[in-house]
């Protein structure tokens, strides 16, 4: 089967949220309250266990004016959106961490959760290097992005990108859309948007992602850490100063012993 990823075009999102009432309806995904966050529109402000979908609204503010002239200040004022969602990662912290086998990979390389096998351990919840996976309160339960997995077996795309109506979250393979976000990257940065980047952190210890993301700015306006990290990278130094002191503790037995003087 294809290795399936997203890719989700920040400069061509709206903000309509079209892609997370997508997600609820088909998933079955409970609602998020309906109360004033005060975040702009924003009223399911992140990732949890019933929002798997996540429009953000980046509110981009007055900024310094020409160079030389310190004092002076635009009022240009901008909103950019960016639909986040479970990146599937290539090194998935989330799987690694589960005791259960809750946690799988599918065949079409996305990363899923079953539900009927979490015994709500919470163990993926702190491994998910970008905060994605969330636990249901009513039983205790983790639930994330499934990729429509169900979907994708009938040979569909993920509701989210199927509501998508500025196709600024783009369903395909993963290889294929690595080749479509470096072209539409090279064609913004020609029209003017310098701070254009693709968001794939290949080098990180993640190996990079299927849900990959072209944003304006730094990664960190949008919540994604610029060098995720996987936390099992961090259990072999911690073997290694384990076996070092027990290393030490046997030689300091085996030289207390050699140095007992036996009584006359």
């Amino acid at each position: 089967m294809p290795t399936t990823a997203f890719l989700t075009d920040s400069t061509l999102c709206i903000g309509c949220k079209a892609c997370e009432v997508a997600c609820k309806e088909w998933n079955g995904v409970p609602d998020d309250g309906f109360a004033l966050t005060g975040f702009s529109y924003d009223n399911t402000v992140g990732l949890g266990h019933s929002t798997w979908r996540h429009v953000k609204f980046i509110e981009r503010g007055e900024r310094p004016g020409p160079a030389g002239d310190a004092g002076y200040r635009s009022n240009t004022f901008r909103w950019d959106f960016s639909s986040d969602v479970c990146k599937h990662c290539e090194h998935a912290g989330c799987l690694e961490a589960c005791p259960t086998g809750s946690i799988v990979r599918t065949e079409f390389g996305g990363v899923f959760i079953q539900p009927d096998v979490c015994n709500g351990c919470g163990y993926c919840v702190v491994a998910c290097p970008f905060g994605v996976v969330d636990r249901r309160p009513i039983d205790g339960r983790a639930f994330k992005c499934t990729f429509c997995y169900d979907r994708q077996k009938a040979g569909l795309q993920p509701a989210c990108a199927t509501a998508c109506p500025t196709q600024s979250i783009q369903f395909g393979e993963l290889d294929d859309l690595r080749e479509r976000a470096a072209r539409r990257v090279d064609e913004l940065r020609a029209r003017g948007m310098a701070d254009v980047q693709l968001y794939d952190p290949r080098d990180s210890s993640v190996g990079g992602t299927h849900a990959m993301f072209i944003l304006r700015g730094a990664a960190e306006d949008y919540n994604l850490p610029a060098s995720p990290e996987v936390p099992t990278i961090h259990l072999k130094p911690g073997w290694q100063s384990a076996a070092a002191a027990a290393g030490l503790m046997v030689a300091g037995i085996l030289f207390a012993f050699s140095t007992t003087r036996s009584e006359p």
